[in-house]
């Protein structure tokens, strides 16, 4: 979900999707509301009762107060290293004069996060007692983390042929596949600033000129609706927008909502009930960003208001979750805070928050959906963790897909974890047609190591809870950071369409490769029919 571009540790640049720096708190902070001692702490002597709690109590006290509190065990030594100060500087805790300006953006952007007080001009947290509870991450952290063993998904992909295009595209960076109608997609490419569609065969149809790219396409009945990002890089500008298409020429393109923080996810209909579809719109943005919906009016004009104001959001949806015939919102947020929310709609426009599942901050949350997984009429959850770009990459042990299980009351549990490195998206559906979901997924961050060709994985459901991995060969040829399941030939059965997204990478074993743009993007064909 989550920023897009950034730099990770102080020699490479990655790919950013849907994430910025863990742990963004700042001075706004539930932990800071709810214990005005802390604020009195930074400008006085330590207490020195304070001083003499074990390190653990100091963490659990100060490091919860914006998401849940991180395990050591959670990263590597090597990872606390880089991290901490990191956290220091949400509490005005740096290690010299000239790092708050270095990390403020100038212009519009960097006012918007002074506004916010991101990172206060003094200590709010007594540096001593900062110390001690980095001392105690530094001591408990494993020098490496333990990863599952499991069998790596298997070379030859059942019931799919790969359709890939006859030349290269050099250096794609295809942020959005969407899978439109028979013969037709839409693709964004960053790089080039493009939308373009296409046809089957990989043929341009249309081009059309967005800044910086298009995250999201949303069609219905109304038209079809395009959320440009505005800006790729990782930012808390506010350039991205919701614009209408042209459904022929001559057409106008119309603005719906503008001065978005890198808006990420759109979703569409009616919140208020007065019979105008409304907009949701997750701004993931960097330090600042939002959940908002936007409310039209009778002449087609849209009021912004705020769910939630924090960056990290990465996927909403509108959905009657308890049946009382108005659309609840249920939403993933993807950095701090990580977790899944459920927005309950009161009516007139007013939502009630209840936070429905919480991740670590070191999970990376990367996408969700709602799908009815064992047919009992109930929506349950996916999920996958696998955002790994706020630092050197590392390997962790619980990046994968999850499956969280409604028991009817909008309460979840975790039945199925399938570990991924770097899981990015999850897609369930009926690939093989017998009768169960199946799972098509692609991780950005994939085991290079030891399992460099799971960015793609089609996980077959065998009927009794477990799933064989497979995936089609030259699979690491592409860095799959897009996919869209649909009928992409009009055969009735579903297909895989799959982007490329190359920036820049540690990884020179595939570097090249991914560069010149031997699969761009492809096509997974299902030969169901």
């Amino acid at each position: 979900m989550m920023g897009y571009l950034g730099i990770s540790g102080s020699r490479h640049w990655f790919l950013w999707i849907f994430l910025a720096i863990l742990w963004s708190c700042g001075p706004g902070s539930k932990e800071k509301k709810e214990n005005p001692q802390l604020m009195s702490e930074s400008r006085k002597e330590p207490d020195p009762s304070l001083l003499e709690q074990p390190a653990s109590t100091l963490a659990a006290r100060y490091c919860t107060g914006c998401h849940l509190m991180p395990d050591p065990n959670l990263l590597d030594k090597e990872t606390w290293k880089t991290i901490l100060p990191r956290m220091g500087h949400y509490y005005g805790i740096y290690a010299n004069d000239t790092i708050r300006d270095w990390i403020l953006e100038g212009g519009r952007a960097g006012q918007i996060v002074e506004q916010r007080g991101v990172f206060p001009l003094t200590p709010t947290l007594d540096t001593l007692i900062f110390q001690k509870i980095s001392a105690y991450y530094l001591e408990e952290a494993p020098d490496k983390l333990a990863l599952i063993e499991r069998e790596p998904a298997r070379v030859g992909l059942p019931y799919f042929n790969l359709k890939k295009p006859g030349s290269k595209t050099k250096n794609p960076m295809t942020l959005m596949v969407k899978i439109d109608a028979p013969n037709r997609f839409y693709i964004s490419d960053v790089g080039r600033s493009v939308l373009a569609i296409m046809d089957s065969d990989f043929q341009v149809m249309k081009t059309a000129r967005i800044p910086e790219g298009t995250s999201w396409i949303h069609k219905d009945d109304s038209g079809t609706y395009a959320l440009v990002i505005g800006t790729f890089n990782p930012t808390d500008m506010d350039l991205g927008y919701v614009m209408q298409l042209p459904e022929g020429p001559g057409d106008p393109t119309r603005i719906l909502a503008q001065n978005l923080q890198r808006p990420v996810h759109l979703d569409k209909g009616d919140l208020d009930g007065d019979g105008m579809d409304d907009l949701l719109i997750c701004e993931y943005g960097k330090q600042t960003g939002s959940l908002s919906w936007w409310k039209q009016d009778r002449a087609g004009k849209f009021q912004k208001f705020v769910l939630q104001s924090k960056p990290g959001a990465t996927k909403a949806y509108m959905r009657d979750l308890n049946g009382n015939g108005r659309q609840d919102i249920i939403a993933l947020f993807g950095q701090g805070d990580e977790g899944i929310f459920i927005y309950h709609n009161q009516g007139n426009g007013n939502f009630v928050e209840e936070p429905v599942l919480r991740f670590p901050p070191s999970y990376g949350s990367s996408y969700f959906d709602l799908v009815d997984f064992n047919d009992d009429g109930h929506l349950d959850i996916i999920y996958t963790a696998g955002d790994n770009a706020d630092y050197d990459p590392i390997t962790k042990p619980y990046h994968g897909i999850r499956i969280f299980i409604n028991d009817g009351q909008n309460r979840f549990e975790e039945e199925l974890f399938y570990p991924l490195p770097g899981a990015y998206k999850a897609i369930p559906a009926d690939f093989d047609g017998d009768g169960d979901l199946d799972i098509a997924a692609i991780s950005f961050f994939p085991d290079f190591e030891n399992a460099p060709q799971e960015g793609f994985v089609y996980l077959e459901n065998q009927g009794d809870g477990s799933f064989v991995a497979s995936t089609f060969p030259g699979s690491s040829t592409g860095r799959w950071m897009a996919m869209d399941v649909g009928d992409m030939d009009g055969d009735g059965d579903l297909d895989i369409l799959l982007g490329s997204m190359v920036f820049g990478s540690d990884y020179t074993r595939y570097f090249d490769q991914w560069v010149e743009g031997d699969l761009p993007y492809l096509w997974l064909e299902n030969t169901l029919r």
